[in-house]
């Protein structure tokens, strides 16, 4: 008599490359990578279209580059993910830039001149916050309003002339580097990495993302959430005001004109990075690539010989496009 063969049925799991490629085709996976994704997919193509698009020294000119966006990108990603927006971050990033000029046309030096310039910015966010958390003021209109207020202080402390200087340390910052790592990219990636770690790691960054996805929930479990709104906007303007003094060091002036731009691609960057613009979705990996993806289109476009005027309106059609996907996000 034999025994019949028993056969046993094992259950292999899909392979990852399966899993990809199941995610690929959904929207959701588009909208959770369009900062990487796009990044890709455009150096593939200017690397196409230029030859020196690739070359150490414009991969280094595009990461120097990048760096304020890449500040401005985090501090825009903790107020969003409150759910809120902060339009004045440009406008306080230019007072920081004044505060460091009138600083160092003072004689106070280098160091004494940045710390008045991130207090400066510091204050505007001070406004922001006790506006909008406080005074119970939309932080649009808020924002709005600090936004005019700081660009006229920036525009009478300078009678609207540019302080120029020369600085050391200034020279330093701008042209010191390792390998193709130039300083402010480096000190742009701890700011990243620094406010990663606060975002995730920390009580308060986990009362960040709680505020941004309910605030009643958040309160009911005993969040301050007036206190953790000024916070974020405080923390906000100091990083516009970190970011001044690589402008500054940058353009080798204090400009007291608003950079508009800064703004728009701030915003973009947190939305190409997959941040919920209704909050409660905190991501900063996802703002630097999207800092880098916008950088290296501007960069891209202008090597392969687009007019400037054009490039506002690629930067707009990337950002709409991100905008729509994050209708497909996962909840």
């Amino acid at each position: 008599m034999t025994t019949p063969l028993r056969t046993t049925t094992l259950d292999v799991p899909p392979s990852r490359f399966a899993a990809l490629g199941r995610d690929a085709r959904s929207l959701s996976f588009w909208a959770e990578n369009a900062a990487p994704v796009g990044l890709v997919l455009l150096v593939i193509v200017f690397a196409i279209l230029s030859p020196s698009f690739l070359t150490l020294g414009n991969i280094q000119a595009m990461l120097i580059a990048s760096a304020i966006l890449v500040i401005l990108a985090v501090a825009q990603a903790f107020v969003i993910t409150t759910g809120g927006i902060d339009l004045s971050i440009s406008a306080t990033m230019t007072l920081g830039a004044v505060g460091f000029g009138l600083a160092w046309q003072a004689g106070l030096g280098f160091w004494l001149s940045a710390v008045i310039a991130i207090v400066a910015s510091g204050l505007v966010g001070v406004a922001n916050g006790l506006l909008i958390a406080t005074g119970k003021v939309t932080d649009f209109i808020a924002t709005l309003g600090t936004l005019s207020v700081a660009t006229g202080l920036a525009l009478i402390l300078t009678q609207g002339k540019p302080i120029s200087f020369t600085s050391p340390e200034l020279l330093r910052l701008t042209a010191g580097s390792i390998g193709i790592f130039g300083f402010p990219f480096l000190i742009a990636v701890v700011i990243a990495v620094v406010f990663g770690v606060v975002m995730f790691r920390t009580r308060f960054g986990l009362h960040v993302q709680a505020i941004g996805g309910s605030e009643e929930a958040a309160v009911a479990n005993g969040i301050n959430a007036a206190r953790v709104r000024i916070a974020v906007y405080v923390l906000a303007a100091m990083l516009a005001g970190l970011a001044s003094i690589l402008l500054v060091a940058r353009i080798g002036a204090a400009e007291p004109a608003i950079n508009t731009q800064y703004l728009l691609n701030s915003i973009a960057a947190v939305v190409l990075g997959g941040v919920a613009l209704t909050g409660g979705r905190g991501k900063i990996v996802g703002p630097v690539l999207g800092a880098l993806l916008l950088t290296a289109l501007s960069n891209g476009l202008t090597l392969v010989g687009v007019s400037q005027f054009y490039q506002p309106l690629a930067v707009g059609l990337v950002v709409v496009l991100a905008a729509l996907l994050t209708r497909f996000q996962k909840k």
